[in-house]
């Protein structure tokens, strides 16, 4: 009887100084987290009166646009592929409201401004299928958000992730009074894991000028057997920045073929 009541009292002590180490190791990490990361505000304040004629800086940032979270391991590693031409205003705003987005969200990312030169009709399509290549060659990515340069979320619990399907992530816009024009919409933010991707076998590199490949990439997933995931309008919310349509970008004639 008095060994059965010794073994409970070692066996207590022994539970109580494992939890006050357990306690010390937890107090001894929180120590080194900077709390600021994950201070996640609804709705984001979105910054459009960016001086232009500044050089973007942002302390946290590696060389070539690259930024991992300090006090974790992120499950995903995503890269951010930009079609770009003739819109260096919106691409500063973009980066200057973004990465502060991103860096609080935790992310592991790159982003990658794909840019066509000369007068042909603009293809996105085929700029974001160079972008996963060329992403490709400098890290291993594992999740692909095509985004275009001028859609900014509207609230920091948008996760800027990729999910169990292929994710649309610009369905609710201002100028579109926050709602989905057509359900088979899938354009401006899409994401994509890498297996998703290649299961759709990426973009049609066919569509020159504006229209067509977001529908076109809409069929590819419903035909690979997969479904669009779309967070609720409210988390969704984004903004569009204002914009005239570019010069050689004008309405594709055989985007409904």
């Amino acid at each position: 009887m008095g060994y059965q009541n010794s073994f409970k009292v070692f066996l207590c002590l022994s539970v109580i100084f494992l939890f006050s180490m357990k306690i010390m190791v937890l107090e001894k990490y929180f120590e080194k987290i900077n709390f600021t990361a994950f201070s996640i505000h609804s709705p984001y304040n979105i910054q459009l009166n960016v001086p232009l004629d500044n050089e973007f800086k942002n302390e946290r940032m590696s060389f070539g646009g690259h930024n991992k979270p300090e006090n974790c391991i992120a499950l995903q590693k995503i890269a951010i592929v930009i079609p770009f031409r003739n819109r260096e205003s919106h691409l500063k705003i973009w980066l200057h409201n973004m990465h502060p987005f991103l860096q609080k969200q935790q992310a592991d990312y790159g982003i990658y401004v794909i840019e066509q030169h000369g007068n042909l009709p603009f293809n996105r399509a085929k700029l974001l299928n160079i972008g996963y290549k060329e992403a490709l060659k400098e890290y291993d990515y594992n999740c692909f958000i095509f985004s275009d340069v001028d859609i900014i979320p509207m609230d920091q619990r948008n996760l800027y992730r990729c999910s169990t399907n292929p994710k649309h992530m610009a369905h609710a816009l201002d100028k579109f009074n926050f709602r989905l024009l057509y359900a088979t919409l899938f354009g401006g933010v899409v994401a994509f894991t890498k297996e998703q991707f290649l299961k759709v076998n990426g973009f049609s590199n066919l569509f020159w000028g504006w229209g067509g490949e977001d529908d076109d990439l809409y069929k590819r997933v419903i035909t690979a057997g997969m479904q669009i995931e779309r967070m609720n309008n409210i988390i969704s919310k984004t903004k569009a920045i204002p914009h005239k349509r570019d010069p050689g970008n004008e309405d594709n004639p055989k985007r409904f073929v």
